[in-house]
């Protein structure tokens, strides 16, 4: 039985939740990793989620199904266009259509109550304010207030056998730097998936803003991204 304190971590299948949770597990916590099938475009994160908590030695992983279409105003969730070829100056300005409304809040409120009843204090998160798309519910200010939210709203708290803390390890850091981390601690970023809309085959489009930012940087941190990518997308894999 371990002794390691536990931690829930959010798992969407992504580079950089993948980093958070070989982070979480390097300094030292009992990982409870923790995904959802919210309704978004394919299966491929969850598949790819599902490899990644095996990968780095989750203790639980968990996949939680929450049905965001039904609200849809995203291009994510709903029978919207993602939006392509943006230049790299568009890409952190303004809040673009990929924005799921609330799916941090939503995300991290299950996190709170699986951490609750697991007895756990710590939460981790992959959001960044750095290379990022410029969704709201990845900035600073919003994780701080959604903390003292949290420590406003559960009885552990409120009882004082806890103090939650909700961990943003790569809240500073360039994709890039996000990468090296990761490599160095061991990630196999060929089983991550970002792209919002792959092919069939699952492979990545290579020019929405995801995989704009992914192949930015892998570019910067001197390596290849090692996730298939169509045909077409060549083109794009330098970043413009």
């Amino acid at each position: 039985m371990s002794h390691n304190p536990k931690a829930v971590v959010l798992l969407s299948g992504g580079l950089d939740s993948a980093t958070t949770l070989a982070i979480a597990r390097n300094e030292g916590f009992e990982c409870y990793a923790l995904s959802f099938r919210y309704g978004q475009r394919h299966r491929l994160e969850t598949d790819a989620a599902a490899q990644i908590a095996r990968q780095l030695g989750a203790a639980q992983h968990r996949i939680t199904d929450i049905d965001l279409r039904q609200f849809g105003g995203s291009a994510l969730t709903g029978d919207i266009e993602v939006p392509k070829d943006r230049p790299a100056g568009q890409i952190s300005r303004g809040i673009p259509i990929t924005y799921v409304p609330a799916r941090n809040t939503i995300f991290l409120s299950f996190a709170l109550a699986w951490a609750e009843v697991l007895g756990s204090s710590d939460i981790f998160i992959g959001v960044n304010a750095i290379d990022y798309s410029g969704y709201p519910d990845c900035r600073p200010e919003y994780i701080e207030a959604y903390e003292r939210m949290a420590n406003l709203a559960t009885r552990a708290a409120v009882e004082g056998r806890l103090h939650l803390n909700i961990h943003t390890p790569l809240i500073r850091l360039t994709k890039a730097q996000i990468i090296q981390r990761g490599l160095q601690l061991g990630v196999d970023y060929s089983l991550t998936r970002s792209c919002y809309d792959p092919d069939s085959e699952g492979r990545a489009c290579g020019r929405c803003d995801s995989c704009r930012l992914r192949l930015k940087g892998f570019a910067e941190a001197g390596r290849n991204d090692p996730a298939p990518y169509q045909a077409t997308a060549y083109s794009w894999r330098c970043w413009s």
